[in-house]
């Protein structure tokens, strides 16, 4: 596939649903069509999984139950068309694991297992680690293979996948064993090189002209200073690693709240009202960032960053609902997301 095809490729898949050259084996199927639920929407999964790790990071427990009633559900349909696509549609399901919205998948099941574990559910977490990384090759790979230039934020995804698995194998390391701690610095590691590779790739003019993804060049930022925290927080290392561990991580978040300033002013200077699917993919870096700063303020002991953390958490949950809003209207009209876009085959 050459630059244009890949390029084609990747937005079709940020923007909502793919469809292959095939169309007869998705009208003789009967019950609900997968492929009526984009790829893009995990990025409402992450959005709401993210908002409730906030609200429990400050104490509101009850807002923090109902984002994660939310996340947990939409979690299940979006497994359930994962499934049934596999099955019934394989050309369809290679289709759009070809593109970056398919790693929400990934994203999705790490920011849900890191909540469950909040709950004291690490079996659950454990099992969701499992099928995180069980997808996480095939579908990296397959994303890595049709990648393009130019590309919209979703580009980020590979970088914001590779750190998912790395903040939830930190997070349960110190309930099962210190290779796991190891394994999440390694996937760190190679979720900062991915990064670099994306950055090259992404396309600047989204910063004023993106629908809502361009905001995951500064998530993947803040994710990495989550999984940097979580590091930290592991007790698995000391002396000399544990400084420049805390030293890599406080500038990465320094990175995160840089991108953050500069995508709000574009926000604010070329103003995007309109409700797309892809406005998920502005709420997780928003939560992002404020669970980022709140994870970072206990492991490295900046206080002033719990400040911040709590101020950015409600500007997160703000935007959470008024883009739920637009998501309950658009389904109202029969249009939850942007129009399907045919993905040529090899």
């Amino acid at each position: 596939m050459d630059d244009g095809t890949a390029r084609s490729s990747a937005h079709s898949g940020t923007t909502g649903t793919a469809t292959t050259g095939s169309g007869g084996a998705a009208h003789r199927r009967r019950g609900p069509d997968p492929a009526a639920v984009p790829p893009a929407t995990g990025a409402a999964v992450m959005a709401s999984g993210i908002v409730s790790i906030g609200f429990h990071l400050t104490g509101f427990d009850a807002l923090s139950a109902a984002a994660l009633w939310i996340a947990a559900l939409l979690w299940l349909l979006l497994a359930a068309a994962f499934a049934a696509l596999l099955v019934g549609d394989r050309r369809g399901w290679t289709a759009r694991a070809r593109t970056p919205p398919a790693l929400t998948a990934v994203a999705a099941t790490t920011v849900l297992g890191v909540r469950l574990d909040q709950l004291g559910r690490t079996t659950v977490a454990e099992v969701l680690l499992a099928l995180a990384a069980a997808a996480w090759p095939v579908l990296l790979t397959s994303v890595l293979r049709h990648l393009g230039r130019r590309l919209p934020g979703g580009a980020f995804l590979i970088c914001v996948a590779t750190q998912g698995l790395a903040v939830l194998a930190a997070t349960l390391a110190p309930h099962t064993a210190d290779w796991l701690a190891r394994a999440a610095l390694a996937l760190f590691v190679l979720g900062l090189l991915l990064y670099l590779d994306a950055l090259f790739r992404f396309d600047l003019r989204q910063v004023t002209e993106g629908a809502g993804d361009h905001w995951v060049a500064g998530g993947a930022l803040a994710i990495s200073a989550l999984a940097g925290s979580k590091l930290l927080a592991s007790g698995v290392w000391s002396g000399g690693a544990h400084t420049a561990l805390r030293v890599v991580t406080l500038v990465l978040l320094g990175l995160a709240l840089l991108w953050y300033a500069v995508l709000a002013v574009a926000e604010l200077t070329h103003p995007r009202f309109r409700y797309d699917l892809r406005r998920w993919s502005t709420v997780f870096p928003l939560g992002m960032t404020s669970v980022a700063s709140l994870s970072t303020s206990a492991a490295a002991r900046v206080g002033w960053l719990d400040t911040l953390g709590r101020a950015l958490l409600w500007v997160a949950a703000a935007v959470w609902l008024v883009v739920a809003v637009g998501a309950l209207r658009a389904l109202r009209r029969g249009r939850p997301g942007p129009a399907p876009v045919r993905v040529p085959d090899d």
